[in-house]
């Protein structure tokens, strides 16, 4: 088996990769899933289909690895949900088209990345998606992405209390979260439609499916990259118990921020001593690899609603973020505060929200919260060999709140909530408080621990394969997305932010990476 270009991940930005270079009809695409593919829409499971549920982060899902990290110590290990099923995150994931912001990425290119400056990447932006509700120079009206701002109907009661709150706070309100003016509170983006979740999968890769020289393969297990005097030369994949080499002059890993650095470091590409730990012989010495792990944190406060509030959402009922600087930052806009229903979750099975936030005599459908993100944190951590066994997972651990400027900016972002619950604009809404209580917001250390032992975390990996110059000894890939000293090899996904956007959203910044990067891809 031989072909022009080997895709190995089949998620937010791999579909995307693949549906654009099978436009050119003269180059033969081989797209590799390890989870299953689904081309027919009707067949779709509803767990995938249908965005109202998160059914396919949980363990037992066949659509996730079910994979173990590390978030804090205080915690230990608990499940990561990453994608493994045709459109990878895109096919389990919340649905938020929220981009990054304009600074993020005239930031990236402050780096040395100038190819990735806010005014390069907004036409990639627009060529995603199709936003059904602003037609401007900053969005896209024939993409294939919809993106919509859920608003029909009334404001639920919560929403119409945070928003109430925020702006009798004094923070100022934006139309568009996604336009050049992103800051303040706006409603939140999505992409889902009629209660479908709109994958990249429906979206990019099945209009394309007919065409003869695009192959999509689900269940097929990649195990390493193959590598020959330095110049790519195909895959090693397992399927069915068999495992057999497919050759090709350029492959691409799309296989998300902890699969493509667990892949590179497989195949010999990584830090020399850590590959000799597990007789792995080095093929590309690249420190960086599997380093610069981000992602987004959240800490939780919760509270009782008062009877008679009902927490009953229409799946199109507006949802507000609130994007603000937090007090002393050197960046802007560096903090996120959302609210919504908690979900019970022995009815649902949603991973990350923990029956630790209740109390045993509230009951889980009258319990509402306050999510504070930290969009812009300064700790990052780790992805790394567990074994040389490729179905072995790495090991990585995020190191949430390592540095004294992220535990800062939590604390106090938990408490601009309490003051939000405190507010006029709540009063009618909340009966009590449930976590923190009084004691732990007024005292710096408890609630530092308290953070520490019930932080969540998003889907948010990024950063494993960071892009840079050659002047940073730490990056993976060029701002081409190219893996140093390999020829023929791409990374497309979240692994090549060299920092998370602040906007505390990753999923349409991973579809414009696809969309970017496949140019480069094809004029190789």
């Amino acid at each position: 088996m031989k072909y022009d270009v080997v895709i190995v991940g089949g998620g937010a930005a791999g579909s995307v990769v693949a549906s654009r270079l099978a436009a050119n009809g003269r180059t033969t695409v081989l797209l590799l899933e390890a989870g299953p593919d689904y081309p027919d829409p009707a067949h779709v499971p509803d767990d995938v289909k249908f965005g109202h549920t998160r059914f396919a982060e949980a363990p037992d899902s066949q659509h996730n690895w079910a994979l173990r990290g590390t978030i804090t110590e205080e915690q230990g290990t608990i499940h990561v949900a990453q994608g493994k099923v045709i459109g990878g995150g895109s096919s389990i994931n919340g649905q938020a088209m929220q981009r990054g912001f304009p600074e993020d990425f005239d930031s990236w290119a402050a780096l040395g990345n100038d190819e990735w400056s806010y005014d390069k990447i907004l036409p990639y932006f627009r060529k995603s998606e199709r936003d059904l509700d602003i037609q401007d120079d900053c969005h896209g009206s024939d993409g294939p992405m919809p993106v919509r701002r859920r608003q029909s109907g009334p404001w639920p009661t919560l929403q119409q209390a945070f928003h109430t709150a925020c702006v009798q706070a004094g923070f100022g309100t934006t139309n568009d979260t996604n336009g050049l003016n992103p800051a303040g509170l706006g409603v939140s983006p999505s992409n889902n439609i009629d209660g479908v979740r709109m994958s990249t999968a429906m979206t990019h890769l099945n209009p394309m499916r007919h065409f003869l020289n695009l192959t999509v393969r689900g269940g097929v297990f990649v195990r390493k990259i193959l590598v020959k005097d330095g110049e790519t030369v195909g895959v090693e994949a397992e399927s069915g118990g068999k495992v057999f080499q497919i050759e090709a002059g350029r492959v691409v890993l799309s296989a998300g921020a902890i699969r493509s650095p667990h892949l590179l470091l497989l195949s010999g590409i990584g830090p020399e001593d850590h590959l000799r730990q597990f007789g792995i012989p080095t093929v590309c010495h690249l420190p960086g690899v599997g380093q610069n792990l981000w992602n987004h944190l959240s800490a939780q406060m919760t509270f009782k609603v008062k009877d008679g509030i009902s927490l009953e959402t229409h799946k199109d009922a507006i949802h507000f973020s609130l994007h603000y600087t937090a007090e002393g930052s050197d960046a802007v806009n560096d903090m996120v505060l959302r609210s919504s229903p908690v979900v019970d979750e022995r009815r649902e099975r949603v991973p990350g929200v923990r029956t630790k936030y209740l109390s045993g005599d509230v009951p889980p459908d009258r319990v509402a919260r306050i999510s504070c993100t930290l969009g812009l944190p300064d700790g990052a951590g780790y992805v790394r060999l567990a074994s040389a066994d490729p179905s072995v997972q790495p090991e990585f651990n995020y190191r949430y709140l390592q540095h004294p400027n992220d535990t800062r900016r939590v604390r106090e972002g938990l408490r601009m909530a309490k003051k939000l619950l405190e507010s006029d604009a709540y009063k009618e809404v909340v009966e009590h408080r449930i976590h923190p209580t009084d004691d732990i917001l007024a005292d710096d250390g408890a609630l530092d621990l308290w953070v520490r032992q019930t932080v969540g975390t998003a889907r948010h990996v990024s950063g494993t394969c960071k892009m840079g110059t050659d002047a940073d000894p730490m990056a993976v890939v060029d701002q081409y997305c190219r893996v140093k000293g390999v020829e023929g090899l791409w990374v497309s996904d979240a692994s090549v932010m060299p920092r998370i956007p602040r906007s505390g959203g990753a999923h349409a910044t991973v579809i414009m990476i696809g969309e970017r990067v496949v140019d480069w891809i094809a004029a190789n």
